[in-house]
Formats: structure tokens, sequence, C-alpha cells
């Protein structure tokens, strides 16, 4: 089993978290800056990461790929089978992936990755809209609803709190401000403190020097 990409873009962490959570056994390979990997473009011929392939199964996008860990390796349920259940855990990843991501990404990118691994200047006025404007509705949300269980759904580990997560750790990485949301960080910090997600983060920290 093979996982294409680096744990530092949200969606592959999520990946790696959720088949760790699965006891699953995986490669992680991450192609050099600038230096095209034909396998990975084999698998996701739009680039989108994570690339996936097990077997001569080949998938990419971690929604595509979780669903299909899910239904081949179904023990333990991380995404419920009640109706409620199920599409609240939906929503949760959705949220996570395109409304976090959107701007958690804008502060990550122009903070971390272009000034440091693309050699360009970082988009200040970016980071600052992205701070100011855009992060603080998405964490006035969870600190909202962040439930005393310490679980997203049906207080246990799903999808879902894996999903929303993982892009906190990007925001960790770039040195955010957390101090109106002490709820949703503790929350956060729980999270990732699993060891499917510890062991993904701890690399990183090695990687950014952090």
């Amino acid at each position: 089993m093979l996982i294409h990409g680096s744990s530092l873009s949200p969606f592959v962490r999520k990946t790696m978290a959720f088949a760790n959570e699965k006891g699953l056994t995986f490669e992680n390979k991450v192609a050099r800056p600038g230096s095209p990997d034909p396998e990975f473009l084999e698998i996701s011929p739009f680039k989108k990461i994570p690339g996936f392939q097990d077997g001569d199964f080949r998938i990419s996008d971690s929604t595509a790929i979780i669903t299909y860990l899910e239904a081949k390796y179904p023990d333990p349920n991380l995404i419920p089978a009640e109706p409620q259940a199920r599409a609240r855990t939906i929503w949760f990843e959705e949220f996570a992936d395109t409304i976090f991501v959107a701007a958690a990404g804008k502060i990550f990118f122009n903070k971390i990755v272009g000034p440091r691994f693309m050699g360009v200047e970082g988009d200040l006025a970016a980071i600052e809209k992205a701070e100011t404007e855009e992060m603080p509705p998405v964490l006035d949300y969870l600190e909202k609803i962040t439930p005393a269980s310490g679980y997203l759904i049906e207080d246990r580990l799903t999808l879902a709190d894996i999903a929303v997560a993982s892009p906190f750790a990007n925001l960790i990485h770039s040195g955010f401000d957390f101090s109106r949301w002490p709820k949703a960080k503790a929350w956060a910090d729980t999270i990732l403190a699993r060891p499917s997600f510890e062991s993904v983060i701890a690399k990183e920290r090695g990687f950014l020097g952090g």
C-alpha cells in the first residue's frame, strides 16, 4: 500500500492518520520539489494529492482513498452507519477540506511553503486577510460546537475528528495565535496527540526544523 504526497498537506496527513487508525501498513512516497514522479502522475493525472496504490488499484483524492479504506477495512468503523451520524461526518469532512483548508492554506503557504520551499516571498496581505477575516469564523464555529466528550460524532473517534483536526497542524506549524479559541485548540491538541497523528507530525516537525 502506497500513499503519494507530503503529509504537510492536510489531505495527505488526514489520509495517513485514517490509515494508521485502521492499523494499516503503508509506504509514504514524497517526490522532490520540481521533479515530477511519473508513477504519481499515472495515479493522479490532475496532480491531486494524495495519490494511492493498493496492489493494482490506483486512485487519487483523500475522500476517495478513505472511502476505499473504510469499505475494505471496516474495523474499526470510522464512518458511522447511522444515517444522521454518517451525514454529519461527511459534512465535517467537507467543511475541513474546503472551508477550513481554504483559509488555513493561505497562511501556511505564505508563511512556510512559498518562502522555504519555492523561493517566493510570502504575500503578507493574504496572510493578514486569512488571519483576521477568514480563519476567525471557522474557529468561532468550532469553538461553539466542540463537544465535552472530545469527539464530534457519536462520542467516539470518527473521520469527522480526523478531517477537522488535520488542518490545525498546518496552523500550528505556522505559529497561529489560538488564544481566542481555547476549546477548539484543546480539542485539536487531543486528537493530534493520538499516535495515528503524532507519528506523522513528528516527522513534519523534524523536516521543518521545529
